[in-house]
């Protein structure tokens, strides 16, 4: 009875290895699923800051579409600013406005991105325009993207390319 008593003593407590590798299984599976759905979020929130980086300029672009006929009076160094928006604060990317003097027609903006998941890849809004009895009238803005068609960060509201 005492040498039971003994062995029982100098027991040590802690985990065993097989309850060790359960829980780093289990953390392994969490990450696998984490890790893809962090990067969706990522690219998600990458291309919303973008798009809303975009809106913000469509109104001023209207409004100087509607003053002026076309973009062809902003400033070539630097159209974005008078537009409104310091370009020093658009981050993963560059804006630029392409078709300034085409009687507003077919304006765009366009956010290049610059990094990130989607570098290299765009995202353009497009004045677009409707001619009724030779009366030409703004009919809103259309947005694209060079992105490939069916990533989940693109909205509905915007066209991805075609599938490669």
């Amino acid at each position: 009875m005492q040498q039971t008593r003994k062995n029982m003593s100098r027991r040590q407590g802690g985990f065993t290895l097989i309850e060790l590798m359960i829980v780093v299984a289990i953390i392994g599976i969490l990450a696998a699923i984490a890790i893809p759905q962090y990067q969706n979020y990522v690219a998600r929130s990458q291309f919303t800051a973008a798009l809303a980086t975009l809106k913000s300029l469509q109104t001023p672009a209207e409004l100087e579409i509607q003053q002026y006929g076309d973009l062809s009076n902003l400033d070539e160094a630097n159209p974005i600013e008078e537009l409104g928006l310091n370009a020093e604060s658009v981050q993963n990317g560059t804006l630029s406005i392409s078709n300034k003097g085409s009687g507003g027609s077919q304006a765009a903006i366009q956010f290049e991105f610059d990094g990130g998941n989607y570098d290299g890849k765009a995202i353009i809004l497009t004045r677009q325009t409707s001619t009724t009895n030779g009366d030409t009238t703004g009919g809103g803005w259309a947005c694209s993207t060079t992105i490939t068609a069916g990533d989940p960060a693109i909205p509905d509201s915007c066209s991805g390319a075609d599938e490669e």
